[in-house]
């Protein structure tokens, strides 16, 4: 039976990096590419990090009932809609397991679409501080930073992951990011568990 392998954490935690190398360590996973709206980053290409889209091809793909889970998030630069699609990606039946990257929000709807036994949540936590400290270091890298979304996202990853919030979505094992190798290492461990 194949598995949903969920990593997810507040901006600047660390997932996307603990994503990648999950999926360069254990190459029989393989990788689900979401989609969004919003426009592409420096170093971003379409079909890696994300599918960028267009809101369009998002109504199109509402109408023939392939969305697996989507949120919408009010940006200063305008909604922006991240969104999984049932395009043939994932086949529980046919694979031992995947990898995906996203928010509790898209974690809780993608379980209750597979089902709670297909998911495992990794779910990745570093102190606020710190996770400040990066996000200001990786937005001053950008051609054009964007510290008022920066800071709209980092309240309200607060608000998302709020205590309650995880636990009523089942997660009770954090993977703490303070050293990237020790905490990929245990996720690894955990995964290698599961398969």
């Amino acid at each position: 039976m194949g598995k949903i392998f969920y990593v997810m954490g507040k901006s600047a935690s660390g997932k996307d990096t603990i994503y990648k190398r999950l999926l360069k360590r254990l190459p029989q996973l393989k990788k689900v590419v979401l989609y969004t709206t919003r426009p592409i980053r420096d170093g971003e290409r379409d079909g890696v990090e994300y599918y960028f889209t267009t809101r369009e091809k998002l109504e199109e793909f509402r109408k023939e009932n392939r969305i697996i889970e989507e949120r919408t998030y009010e940006t200063i630069y305008g909604p922006w809609t991240y969104f999984t699609v049932d395009d043939g990606q994932i086949d529980l039946n046919g694979q031992n397991g995947y990898v995906m990257i996203g928010t509790l929000e898209s974690y809780e709807k993608t379980r209750a679409y597979f089902g709670e036994d297909r998911l495992f949540p990794v779910y990745i936590e570093v102190d606020d501080g710190d996770r400040l400290l990066r996000a200001i270091k990786r937005e001053r890298g950008q051609k054009t930073p964007k510290y008022k979304e920066l800071c709209r996202r980092f309240l309200a990853d607060e608000e998302d992951f709020k205590e309650e919030n995880l636990l009523r979505c089942g997660i009770h094992r954090r993977f703490c990011n303070q050293d990237l190798e020790s905490c990929l290492e245990e996720v690894i461990k955990a995964v290698k568990a599961e398969i």
